[in-house]
């Protein structure tokens, strides 16, 4: 059974920073892994994503602001978020991508199968 369980939001100041973390169990780490948001006046969409071997993909919105990592050892996907700006506001949500799943690009929720509950991030 595939658990995703996602920690670290909080509420922060524009200019701060965030890490999330998103804890893997039921199998292990080294799978491709994405970071997804939803807010109220938008869809969810992609804003990380990273393969088994550690080459990642940003949103524009967040390139040179987030970096997502794993700890394979751990079995635990981070995402660092600086220079937060309140439209980063909504909840986040790591999903994983077991081989055999249906490609539509990193940073579509359709390559995606298991997700976790998410963790809110509130920016002001």
């Amino acid at each position: 059974h595939v658990q995703l369980v996602e920690s670290g939001g909080g509420s922060v100041q524009a200019g701060g920073s965030l890490r999330l973390s998103c804890v893997a169990s039921g199998y292990t780490l080294p799978m491709n892994m994405g970071w997804f948001r939803r807010s109220p006046r938008k869809a969810r969409e992609g804003v990380a994503f990273i393969t088994d071997n550690g080459s990642t993909v940003y949103a524009d919105s967040v390139k040179g602001r987030f970096s997502a990592s794993k700890d394979n050892a751990e079995n635990i996907l981070y995402l660092q978020m600086n220079s937060l700006k309140p439209e980063d506001t909504g909840m986040y949500h790591c999903a994983s991508r077991p081989y055999g799943v249906g490609w539509y690009g990193g940073l579509d929720e359709r390559s995606f199968q298991d997700w976790g509950q998410g963790t809110q991030v509130t920016v002001s």
